[in-house]
């Protein structure tokens, strides 16, 4: 087992990026340094640890980096193999792997386009893109009381951000992504995995990320109107 000082994250608060690693951290057992990060003012540490993308989340673990959340979810796994996020059959953990890219190509990246656009012919589309994607999800979560089954594992980590952060953008946005009478299944799933205690414990406050999702919002609307 690793203690503190050989595991630091780098992250920030409001990112659904960084709270996946942090999950699957706390759901192993894993103890952690956590640094905050201003995405707006990055350190110097992180432009060291993560010259190419200069984003969080970064791992550190005994001196050696990993960056992109999905990428450190797998390595958490192989690290500390006790348990596991991901599926032990080769067909099952592929297809994990495939429907997190779904739902991070499709409902997430569509999802963040459509908050941040004005009414229009491309808020539309994104919104109709990520409510087909999310259909889809909603069709692999039926009758599972969660995606690895009847424990939280890779999938749940990272379709999480859904139960939290997509009604906040709705919100932001003056949308309806996620309709839960539409999406029943995932509606249900979301309140199983965001009760879980590990989740439930280690979630930002709502009032606060409506607050830092509308300036975002914003200032990406402020810098497409002088584009």
């Amino acid at each position: 087992m690793a203690n503190a000082k050989e595991v630091e994250l780098l992250g920030l608060w409001v990112s659904p990026f960084v709270r996946r690693v942090e999950w699957a951290l706390k759901l192993k057992g894993i103890p952690y340094d956590y640094i905050e990060e201003d995405i707006l003012n990055k350190s110097p540490l992180l432009l060291r640890l993560n010259p190419v993308h200069q984003t969080v989340p970064v791992l550190v673990h005994g001196g050696r980096v990993v960056s992109e959340s999905f990428l450190i979810l797998e390595y958490i796994d192989e690290t500390w193999k006790h348990s596991p996020l991901l599926p032990r059959d080769p067909y099952e953990r592929a297809m994990a792997r495939f429907w997190a890219s779904v739902a991070e190509s499709k409902v997430l990246e569509n999802a963040w386009i459509a908050m941040c656009s004005e009414e229009g012919e491309e808020k539309e589309r994104a919104i109709e893109l990520a409510t087909e994607a999310l259909g889809h999800i909603e069709g692999v979560i039926r009758g599972k009381a969660f995606f690895g089954g009847e424990a939280i594992g890779y999938l749940d980590l990272a379709v999480g951000w859904v139960s939290l952060w997509l009604p906040v953008w709705d919100e932001v946005g003056s949308m309806k992504i996620f309709d839960q009478a539409k999406y029943p299944a995932t509606a249900a799933w979301t309140g199983r995995f965001i009760e879980h205690p590990v989740i439930k414990e280690n979630l930002p406050p709502r009032d606060k990320m409506v607050v830092y999702f509308r300036d975002k919002r914003s200032r990406i609307m402020a810098s497409k109107s002088h584009a």
